[in-house]
């Protein structure tokens, strides 16, 4: 037997507790057929020295926005802005190079970031010279417009009502400013929206080429195809499109968002009277592309304090609209949401609930034991996505139900300061949790909702272990896992939350050839340094898909070079070899 690709002088991380570490594997037809022994004496197509460069398996992002997080490479961005004035300047500068009827369409906005204040639509209209202005908040929860847009949306008509599940924020004399919160985006995005489905592709070839320069092998885009969330209702065909050209550069898996559901007709023997046409649900796919969860949104976020919480959010508030919703609100009448979690469960779907506060998250875990006693499904795992607070008492009802928590520690470094001015001391220990959760013997993936925050898996990995704001506080110190957990996390913790365990997360025979090499340890890097931890080289089914070291690169048979010093940081350069 001649293999495709034999690694060996690795420091290889296996993630599998029978054999935690390797020097040497070998790869055959996209999966790992051996380690050290069992394949270094086989011939191999190509071989690479790694030099002693540490190699982890391929990170997995189990939240993640792909399709939007490409378009906002395109977009005007203001995520630097620390006060509204630089919003202006950074949106007048950007008009100034389209056309007079072209749109401003930015992201990244944070009032967080500027003072607790919003761009208003008079300011917008100003800076951009009448053009429509549409700025995203980086939260996704909410945006800001300009006049132009609002009067398109048809928000300044007299008889104009809020929509269910969303807030058309007013000035102090009661003129719409132009923010718009949860399903109030909508009123924007049916005026822009559906994007071409050439346009999502080169979004996905953009965000996925990203990922693997950070070494991001697998991620599920968190919802596609209708709602706020949604780009086209026909976004599948975009990613088919993107695999079939070339352009999806990592394993996806795709969550449906629920508003694509709808009642379906089958036989009476059948539960399946709810979901997609053809009866298609959760697992439909295969190993690069497939179906995952419907994603349902109960709640806002806590960044814009629409999150559904029990008691009201600490501190004084932004604006009219949170000083109406105190604790928050959901996104449709609670019973109403109930009834679809459990049809879908019903027709055989995988139920990934949004539910940042814990009075969202009582609602996901009702809904979950509900549908469970109507129909029991003991192999099914439900998850709750973020899973923002979770008290005490609800950690048991996790346990109990089997519920994956799918929460993000990238926040806690990006928006840890202004989520415990938000939720006060009691709260934020519960925000964000687990040591807690790992405890239960729950699976806890890496995610990262990016492009809500920055989406690098080694500083979210940091971000597990120290648990720090931008400013330096602890935040909910009680909730630390050392490196190893918070690297199995972004592994073998997402492989089982995502239904891929025995697939992927670990560096075993019969698993796919997904890894990622690294210039260091993280398991041997200080904690502080471990996000500075550079990505050498992405592997994605055997495939050096990232390779900026010339892993890939064919070379001629030659004698070994002599072995390169490591750097202070760690492995300098990989040295490739073929046919040896």
């Amino acid at each position: 037997m001649k293999l495709d690709l034999l690694i060996r002088d690795a420091r290889i991380l296996t993630l599998d507790d029978t054999r935690p570490t390797a020097r040497t594997l070998g790869v055959l037809h996209g999966r790992i057929v051996g380690l050290d022994e069992e394949v270094e004496h086989l011939p191999a197509h190509r071989v690479v020295d790694a030099g002693g460069a540490t190699v982890v398996p391929g990170f997995n992002d189990a939240h993640c926005h792909t399709a939007w997080f490409g378009l906002t490479l395109t977009q005007l961005d203001v995520s630097t802005a620390r006060t509204v004035e630089e919003v202006y300047d950074a949106v007048a500068a950007y008009a100034a190079t389209l056309p007079e009827d072209a749109w401003v369409i930015g992201a990244g906005l944070d009032h967080n970031r500027t003072g607790g204040r919003y761009p208003h639509r008079d300011a917008l209209d100003r800076a951009a010279g009448g053009r429509p202005v549409w700025l995203k908040h980086t939260s996704g929860h909410a945006c800001v417009v300009s006049t132009p847009v609002l009067r398109l949306a048809g928000v300044l008509d007299p008889s104009f009502t809020d929509p269910d599940g969303g807030v058309v924020s007013r000035d102090e004399h009661g003129r719409p400013d132009g923010l718009l919160e949860e399903t109030a985006q909508r009123l924007v995005q049916r005026h822009v929206l559906p994007y071409p489905v050439e346009t999502v592709a080169d979004a996905v070839d953009a965000a996925t080429r990203h990922y693997l320069t950070e070494g991001i092998t697998s991620f599920t885009e968190a919802g596609i195809g209708g709602g706020w969330i949604g780009h086209t209702p026909v976004e599948l065909a975009a990613y088919q499109l993107a695999r079939e050209t070339g352009r999806l550069h990592a394993r996806a898996q795709l969550m449906a968002a629920s508003d694509v559901l709808h009642p379906l007709v089958s036989h009476a023997d059948d539960p399946i009277d709810f979901g997609l046409d053809l009866g298609m649900r959760t697992g439909f796919g295969d190993d690069l592309l497939s179906l995952g969860p419907v994603k349902i949104f109960l709640d806002g976020s806590l960044l814009g304090r629409t999150a559904a919480v029990s008691e009201p959010f600490c501190g004084c508030p932004h604006n009219e609209a949170e000083a109406q919703n105190p604790t928050g609100y959901f996104q449709n009448d609670a019973d109403a949401m109930t009834e679809t979690v459990v049809a879908a469960h019903r027709a055989g779907w995988t139920v990934a609930a949004h539910a940042i506060g814990d009075r969202a998250v009582d609602l996901a875990l009702d809904a979950f034991e509900r549908a469970q006693h109507e129909l029991p499904r003991p192999g099914v795992r439900h998850r709750v996505e973020h899973a923002g607070v979770v008290r005490p008492d609800q950690l048991r009802r996790f346990a109990a139900l089997g519920a994956v928590p799918v929460p993000q520690h990238n926040f806690l470094s990006a928006f840890g300061d202004a989520m415990a001015a938000s939720l006060g001391p009691e709260r934020t220990a519960w925000s964000y949790r687990l040591r807690s959760l790992l405890d239960l013997g729950l699976p806890v993936p890496g995610s990262s909702d990016r492009p809500v925050a920055p989406g690098a898996p080694l500083p979210a990995i940091q971000a597990m272990v120290q648990r720090l704001t931008a400013s330096g506080a602890a935040y909910g110190p009680e909730e630390r896992v050392p490196a190893l957990d918070a690297l199995r996390a972004w592994t073998d913790g997402s492989a089982r939350a995502t239904g891929f365990a025995g697939r992927k997360g670990r560096l075993a025979p019969g698993y796919l050839a997904d890894l990622t090499v690294l210039d260091a340890d993280p398991l041997r890097t200080d904690p502080d340094r471990i996000g500075a931890i550079q990505v050498l080289a992405t592997v994605v089914g055997g495939d050096p898909a990232h390779d900026p070291h010339g892993l890939a690169t064919p070379l001629a048979p030659r004698t070994p070079a002599p072995p390169v010093p490591p750097s202070p940081q760690g492995h300098q350069a990989l040295r490739p070899q073929e046919n040896v």
